[in-house]
């Protein structure tokens, strides 16, 4: 039996600032297919890590493989066009912008661009989508905080990702929203996308993810089902404290 090949693949991937070592040594491996959560209390380094998938950052130590290709220490264009998209834990919509034209600039600068018309067209289907069709014109800066984060969401999909990293995208959601959320990445799922999350939500972790790799001050210390992960003696204590474990 042949075993897949990741699409993602992180191996001793380090980042220090100065005398802080945020991410250390952290090793895993995402499938196509597949929604890896990735979790751990504050400061763990979850968002550096996204950081470095990403291109934001660059490591001091490690490897990043997407599809077989060495992609470490790659500006985020060049790893934007070989199918990595994210959202931001701080949102970051382009506020003097209309909905549609922030979509229109990730069409544009995606592996495939698109212009004029059949980009214009390509927004408003993603705004659709998303649950935003009807807020096409508005400005990003007169959006609700959720609705940036769904605006924030169409555009990173113009990028027609095979990889999706999405950071806390699911945080502030009441009941109804978070349940249409889940729907809706189930449904990227479906499509082909490959996701990366880092959540804090439980009930999102248990609806969504295959897998979960835990993070503590910088370092894996789990990586399993969600289940298990989440009843794991040392992810207790990460997030609770020796006192409650």
């Amino acid at each position: 039996m042949t075993t897949p090949t990741p699409i993602l693949s992180v191996e001793g991937l380090t980042k220090n600032f100065g005398g802080l070592v945020a991410v250390n040594e952290l090793s895993f491996s995402v499938y196509a297919g597949e929604i890896v959560g990735l979790l751990g209390p504050n400061g763990s380094g979850k968002s550096t890590t996204m950081n470095l998938i990403s291109g934001a950052l660059a490591p001091s130590a490690g490897t990043i493989v997407l599809d077989g290709q060495d992609i470490t220490g790659l500006p985020p264009h060049r790893i934007a066009r070989r199918g990595v998209a994210r959202t931001f834990q701080l949102v970051r919509v382009l506020g003097s912008m209309s909905c549609v034209e922030n979509v229109k600039a990730g069409l544009a600068f995606g592996p495939n661009s698109l212009w004029g018309k059949e980009a214009e067209q390509k927004a408003r289907a993603l705004l659709e989508r998303v649950g935003m069709g009807e807020a096409a014109e508005l400005r990003g800066a007169d959006l609700t905080y959720i609705d940036q984060k769904r605006l924030e969401l169409a555009r990173a999909l113009a990028v027609r990702p095979r990889l999706l990293l999405l950071d806390e995208w699911l945080a502030g959601l009441n009941p109804s929203e978070l349940q249409q959320a889940i729907a809706l990445l189930h449904s990227l799922r479906d499509e082909g996308i490959t996701m990366v999350l880092v959540e804090h939500v439980m009930d999102a972790i248990r609806a969504l993810c295959d897998r979960c790799v835990v993070m503590n001050a910088g370092r894996k210390i789990a990586d399993e089902s969600p289940e298990r992960a989440l009843a794991d003696p040392e992810v207790v204590r990460a997030y609770l404290g020796d006192d409650d474990a």
